[in-house]
């Protein structure tokens, strides 16, 4: 397997240094779906957001939804505005007034059991290497599209999170995963980390992917644009993590050889 992750590698380093980039191809997405959280504040929105998780409810919300909240989570604490009401000295009526600010407790769906959500009902293509994911303690789950992003890998959580039925963009998430059980990954948009994981994600859609070249184009641009904020060529950039990719790609596809055999091309 090492053969053919360096020669794949090669292959990609040589398309990255001559320029002869395809166009873009549209990803396809899961349907957005219209979240209580989306009515939120938009500071509300950010200290759910910066868990890496993106469904948050009040207790009495998943309730109506016929789930509950397990037993020990911890809750994600947000601002509320505390309506007040008051009679008016002058006219005698009734109106509300802000009076401040109350804490409500909200929890992730992940934090819940009960009832499946409409989006919960997604499901996912067999994506090759979804086993290797489970073998390391990660769930693979589906979620509603987003105009943000097509994925996320929460460390905390332990999921990979897809928005996305692409391959591309599991192989991208798995790509993170085992970044982070070889040598930890920091939160957030790293612009090393992303390289890597989108080389990654490139080279395993022509290893184990059905795919193969059919999102170049966009991996390419993915990398360039992570690439500029670090004053590099695209080309120079996947060289600087040429290593580390090598290293994560023979990490996820050492223990599964057996499988990639009967992977239809």
């Amino acid at each position: 397997m090492n053969a053919k992750v360096k020669s794949v590698l090669d292959t990609i380093l040589d398309q990255f240094q001559n320029g002869n980039i395809p166009e873009l191809v549209a990803l396809s997405t899961y349907p957005v779906s219209i979240l209580p959280m989306n009515k939120w504040s938009l500071l509300n929105q950010l200290v759910c957001y910066i868990t890496g998780l993106n469904d948050f409810r009040g207790y009495k919300q998943w309730l109506e939804v016929k789930r509950y909240v397990k037993k020990g989570e911890k809750a994600t604490n947000i601002l509320v505005p505390w309506i007040r009401k008051d009679k008016d000295e002058q006219t005698n009526e009734e109106k509300s007034f802000l009076a401040g600010f109350i804490i409500a407790s909200v929890f992730a769906v992940e934090q819940t059991d009960g009832e499946p959500l409409d989006y919960q009902k997604l499901e996912l293509p067999p994506f090759p290497l979804m086993d290797r994911a489970k073998e390391l303690g990660v769930n693979v789950a589906a979620i509603p599209g987003s105009y943000d992003h097509y994925g996320y890998y929460s460390q905390s959580k332990k999921v990979i999170a897809l928005a996305s039925p692409e391959e591309a963009v599991f192989f991208h998430e798995i790509c993170h995963l085992a970044d982070d059980k070889i040598s930890g990954i920091q939160p957030g948009q790293d612009p090393i980390q992303e390289i890597t994981a989108e080389l990654g994600a490139l080279a395993l859609c022509q290893i184990v992917g059905l795919d193969g070249s059919k999102h170049f184009g966009n991996h390419y641009r993915y990398i360039e644009s992570y690439a500029k904020m670090l004053d590099m060529t695209p080309y120079c950039a996947v060289l600087k993590v040429l290593s580390r990719t090598e290293k994560i790609l023979n990490f996820l596809l050492k223990e599964v050889e057996h499988e990639l055999c009967s992977v239809p091309q």
